[in-house]
């Protein structure tokens, strides 16, 4: 059981939680927000046939894509893949099994799990592929698709600061998938520039609380702006 005061953590001690096999999601849009210093914690940890969710797959040589060429992905659920020719080519080869919705699908579907809802109805993509394998049902006359909620085992997080109680606060566009993830994952792991202590932080700038994270790691700037221009944080 992870105490209260007691979140801040090795980040190796904290990916090292994370089984073979694990649906995780990562937080970021393309760049900002993504947590590379977790996500090269986790290739150097060494699980294999995991299942990420993830807006996009990075581009090649950095975050998720690092994992990608190392052959630890199963399965990967997204947006799109179009920045990441060794993700396509993997698609491609069978060797990566890929999921894709539309990305305010996917948002939703993660909003959903993260307020305890099993799903939610829409009619986007209805008579088209993206509506294939999904359940319909009609409503006073209308056609609606089920889609059901997206929960992860474990969430990989970016935050501009933290304090060692877990709450989180986000910087900028870096926000994007990260207090959605947060809050969708039996686990959730933090990566964040700097760990204030409990009341530093302006309690009305906090957007994700503690009660959402498992760990906070603190981590260096330099190990987490792989191809980010230095505004994007």
């Amino acid at each position: 059981m992870t105490l209260l005061n007691h979140k801040a953590c090795d980040i190796d001690a904290a990916i090292a939680e994370i089984p073979d096999g694990a649906t995780i999601m990562v937080g970021g849009f393309g760049s900002p927000g993504t947590p590379f210093a977790l996500l090269d914690a986790l290739l150097a940890s060494g699980q294999r046939n995991l299942t990420l969710i993830k807006n996009d797959a990075n581009e090649p040589g950095i975050g998720i894509g690092k994992l990608i060429e190392a052959g630890r992905v199963k399965r990967l659920i997204t947006s799109h893949l179009g920045l990441n020719r060794t993700a396509i080519d993997a698609m491609n080869a069978g060797e990566m099994e890929v999921i894709f919705h539309p990305q305010g699908l996917l948002a939703e579907k993660i909003r959903c799990a993260g307020v305890g809802h099993g799903g939610f109805l829409t009619d986007i993509g209805i008579g088209t592929e993206i509506a294939e394998g999904r359940r319909e049902i009609s409503v006073e006359g209308c056609t609606w698709a089920i889609e059901p909620a997206l929960q992860a085992d474990v969430a990989l997080i970016h935050a501009e600061r933290a304090d060692r109680y877990g709450n989180l606060i986000y910087r900028a566009t870096a926000s994007n998938f990260n207090p959605l993830m947060a809050m969708a994952a039996e686990r959730v792991i933090a990566q964040t520039y700097r760990i204030d202590q409990p009341g530093d932080l302006p309690i009305d700038t906090i957007h994700t609380p503690c009660a959402f994270v498992s760990h906070v790691v603190q981590v260096d700037r330099a190990s987490s702006q792989q191809g980010v221009r230095p505004h994007a944080f």
